[in-house]
Order: C-alpha cells, then structure tokens, then sequence
C-alpha cells in the first residue's frame, strides 16, 4: 500500500525549498565574473600611459603596444587616460624587454613555415602617483601567440602587419586583466 501524502505537507515542503533557493541566490557564492573586478583603488580617476620604451629592434611595436593597451584600459575601465603623468592619479610604465619570432608550424610537402610563435616579454609597472606605492609590477610579463603565414609570395609580406597589430591587442587585453584582476 502507497504512503499517503498530506497536500499541506507538500506545499510547506515546496515552501521551504523555494525559500531555500532564494536565500541560496541572495546569499551569493563568492564568485565573480572576470573581468568585471578591480583591485585598483577606487579613489583613482585618471591613468597615465606614457609610450613605452622599446629595447628591441622591431620597428613601430611600442606604438602598437602602447596603443592597444590605452584602447583597452578606455573600453574595461572606468578611468580616463592620458599620455602624461601631469595630474594623474596613477601612472602605467612599460618597456618591451624582447620580441621573438620562431617557426611553429611548417607544410609537410613544401617545408615552408605555416605557423610562427611571437612571444613579447615586457617590463610592467603601475605607480600610485601620491604615494609613490608600486600597485602592479611584473618584470616578465610574458605574452605569446601565433599567427599564420601564407605561402602565396604577393600576401606574404602583408600579414606582418595585422598580426602585430592582432598580437598587440591580444597582449594589451592580457596586461590590463592582470592589473584589474591583481595578477
């Protein structure tokens, strides 16, 4: 014989798991979505992004780079940037340390490159202007990302170009999250 089962019974059961969830919901687990927290202080306004230095031979990376991570910090952030510390509450300072490129990938009939490596190693750091405080220092920030080559003679030479632009912007999302993310 089946079990009888009160109707009070299971809507003070449905009640109380229903209540159970919203308190679960309202409660919040901890986590947050990435990207969307900061570890900069709030009282911060402006960010300083002085063109960073370029120690290696690669012609225009470190207006590429600069640029891609000022573009960055203006679309993530609530701050304004500006190319000078005049002012700012903080200031970025890079310096693009290295910058290689190796064979990744190659056509096993021709032997031609198919696939680079670009791996880009900066220098890193974000100062308090006021209190002269380091908030953010890496001195190897490493960023890498590869990129296809064709083999047709007359585009060769113009993805060069896109892919550093495509790399800078890879790099600069890398950068910011790890300073709002305190990485």
């Amino acid at each position: 014989m089946l079990p009888r089962f009160d109707s009070r019974r299971v809507a003070l059961a449905k009640s109380i798991s229903a209540l159970a969830c919203v308190l679960g919901l309202a409660s919040g687990c901890g986590y947050h979505v990435a990207g969307r927290a900061t570890s900069l202080p709030s009282t911060w306004h402006t960010i300083a992004v002085p063109a960073f230095v370029n120690r290696t031979p690669t012609y225009r990376i470190k207006q590429r780079v600069t640029d891609a991570v000022v573009h960055e910090l203006l679309v993530r952030t609530k701050y304004r940037v500006v190319p000078r510390a005049d002012g700012a509450d903080a200031v970025l300072h890079g310096e693009i340390t290295d910058i290689q490129a190796v064979p990744l990938l190659f056509d096993a009939t021709s032997g031609h490159v198919t696939t680079m490596l670009v791996t880009l190693k900066m220098k890193v750091s974000l100062v308090d202007q006021f209190t002269k405080k380091t908030v953010y220092r890496n001195d190897n920030f490493v960023f890498r990302d590869e990129y296809q080559i064709s083999n047709d003679v007359s585009t060769f030479f113009q993805e060069g170009d896109p892919a550093m632009d495509r790399m800078s912007r890879a790099f600069a999302a890398d950068l910011v999250s790890a300073l709002l993310e305190g990485f």
